[in-house]
């Protein structure tokens, strides 16, 4: 694996936006990568609270393989709403599964809980901030720290400011061609991990009620995948969060990750060959995806507001 490039917007094709607000009771946001047409996907979550939209559709036996956007979301389970917004961005732009009369947006959502960290529980994410965050979509120079749904990311049990990440890897050798990169938001309960020492946690800080946590991530990949080996690759993700975060996958977190393949470039070789070139492509989602974590805490920086102040992550 080589690392000559730095975040999921280089990944060919693949746009993401974001729209956040900030004050008055806000501090909240979405994020929405959007990948091109054609693209394939599934998801694997870990996390004992998930809030989560569309996700069963993802699954390999389900009848349409294609994903027309994946939506980042603050507001927990109310956020989700954000997702009808990305969906009629979507329907304006023609994307989305082919049915008589028009066509029907594919777009599955992830949530974390950032409720009243900007002090007012009722300031989340709906319809109009997540139609913002799809319409705001580009492939320039990928955002990190407090913005998107990582605007009122917490980690540490609320101790410390998370936020929104990027990283990414190139494969080497014959498979050179092919990039997978990762977009984190990081909620976690846990904290950076430390070593096989680091066995507590934290104080909670000044909002983190039980379940008040989740890492929710999107990879995306221009190998040629189909829906089963997404799943694969959504999977392994999952060992890089390990990495980056301990704890994870706890009963209070919502840890989920996305997998994308936009299906432009085939894995070169047959046989075992083409065997461990898949393998070299799931350590490869691992490692962006702890980049993509780290990343987001590195990014995040000290918010203040009328339900509490998150330092930023103590610097190592």
């Amino acid at each position: 694996m080589e690392s000559d490039v730095s975040s999921v917007a280089d990944v060919p094709g693949v746009r993401v936006g974001h729209s956040q607000r900030r004050g008055q009771g806000w501090l909240s946001g979405v994020t929405v990568v959007v990948p091109p047409r054609g693209t394939y996907g599934s998801v694997d979550v870990r996390g004992g609270g998930p809030g989560t939209h569309e996700t069963d559709a993802l699954d390999p036996t389900t009848l349409v393989p294609t994903v027309d956007a994946v939506v980042l979301t603050g507001g927990s389970a109310y956020g989700l709403a954000a997702a009808s917004g990305v969906q009629r961005w979507c329907e304006e732009h023609g994307r989305g599964f082919e049915v008589p009369g028009g066509v029907v947006p594919i777009v599955p959502a992830a949530a974390i809980f950032d409720l009243g960290r900007g002090g007012d529980f009722g300031a989340r994410p709906d319809p109009d901030l997540g139609y913002a965050a799809a319409a705001a979509a580009n492939d320039g120079p990928a955002l990190r720290g407090n913005v998107g749904a990582g605007t009122g990311a917490a980690i540490g049990r609320g101790s410390f400011k998370g936020g929104l990440g990027n990283a990414a890897v190139r494969l080497g050798g014959a498979n050179a061609g092919i990039v997978v990169g990762a977009v984190a938001v990081v909620n976690a309960a846990g904290v950076l991990w430390a070593g096989p020492e680091q066995t507590v946690l934290p104080v909670p800080g000044a909002a983190s009620p039980a379940g008040a946590n989740t890492t929710i991530a999107v990879l995306v990949t221009n190998a040629v995948l189909d829906v089963a080996q997404c799943k694969r690759l959504a999977t392994a993700g999952h060992a890089g969060m390990a990495r980056a975060l301990s704890p994870v996958h706890t009963l209070a977190d919502g840890d989920t990750v996305f997998a994308l393949s936009t299906r432009e470039v085939p894995i070169s070789g047959e046989g075992q060959e083409a065997l461990t070139a898949v393998i070299e492509l799931q350590a490869a989602a691992a490692e962006a995806l702890r980049r993509a974590i780290l990343d987001g805490v590195a990014g995040a920086e000290t918010v203040r507001t009328t339900a509490g102040e998150w330092p930023a992550y103590p610097r190592v």
